[in-house]
């Protein structure tokens, strides 16, 4: 037997705020979260929230999310020349290209001289 619903009266679209869909999709990346059960939650379709999920992305192309390590794991060595022998440690930018190639860009080096190498490297 096929289920029948029966609506009565005017039927509007429901309107959810940017806010709303960011929650919504938050909350489907939660952990142990599905969009299964998120979705029966909100009482919406699933397809609904994937269809958020890819707006959302699309929103903010062109970014990446950034990840600030401790000190110690977010430092290489400078060289020994530099402070008379002693061992000294220099802040780097770690930066990884979609899991193909991973740089590490020191303090030291020149703005101009990293873009180029960051340029050089995302069209790889």
């Amino acid at each position: 037997m096929s289920r029948v619903e029966v609506i009565i009266g005017p039927i509007r679209r429901r309107r959810w705020s940017e806010e709303q869909k960011r929650a919504i999709v938050a909350e489907s990346f939660a952990p142990g979260g599905t969009v299964s059960e998120v979705a029966r939650r909100a009482d919406i379709c699933p397809a609904q929230i994937y269809r958020w999920r890819q707006e959302l992305r699309a929103a903010v192309a062109g970014f990446a999310p950034v990840l600030i390590a401790s000190s110690e794991l977010n430092s290489v060595p400078a060289s020994d020349e530099a402070l008379g022998g002693e061992l000294a440690i220099e802040p780097v930018i770690e930066v990884e290209f979609a899991g193909k190639a991973r740089v590490r860009i020191p303090n030291s080096v020149s703005a101009e001289l990293a873009a180029a190498v960051i340029k050089a490297l995302s069209r790889r």
